[in-house]
């Protein structure tokens, strides 16, 4: 390579609960800059959470037990060989599991049928933090495939 490898960025502590993680998945769930937008229906989701689940722990739990539910630990890539071209399984990367699981629960949240998106995200955290609903079905589906085509895993790089 000739340019050095690009350096990540730091990404600083939300204002509300202090955490990194909450921080990355409000920038995220952002639309054209609408920081303040994407915290308020996060931290309003989040408050719907607290509602629904009397005394079961606080709403950043549940928040951090459904993306556990979602991130997923192995992928299929496509890789050519010999004019074929194969799916094979990989291990996710810790870092990649979390943004997986991230983007997924926001694209089925937005697709969800509730009135505001704070409703729909937190339908969406609730349902994953039981093991279910969409972006659970996601990762589901996604380590069929890697468990279908584990023949191929030794053309691995």
């Amino acid at each position: 390579m000739r340019k050095s490898k690009a350096r990540k960025r730091v990404v600083l502590p939300d204002p509300k609960f202090n955490d990194i993680l909450v921080a990355t998945f409000i920038n995220n769930l952002m639309w054209d800059g609408k920081k303040q937008t994407a915290q308020r229906i996060f931290y309003d989701a989040i408050d719907i959470i607290e509602k629904k689940h009397d005394g079961e722990g606080s709403g950043l739990d549940i928040f951090k037990s459904a993306l556990d539910n979602i991130m997923p630990s192995v992928m299929v890539k496509s890789r050519r060989v010999g004019g074929a071209t194969f799916q094979i399984p990989m291990e996710v990367k810790s870092n990649q599991k979390i943004a997986f699981g991230m983007k997924w629960l926001i694209k089925f949240s937005r697709n969800r049928n509730d009135k505001s998106m704070a409703e729909k995200l937190s339908s969406e955290i609730l349902a994953a933090s039981k093991g279910e609903g969409a972006a659970v079905k996601k990762k589901e589906d996604t380590h069929k495939m890697a468990e279908a085509n584990k023949a191929f895993s030794h053309f691995r790089v």
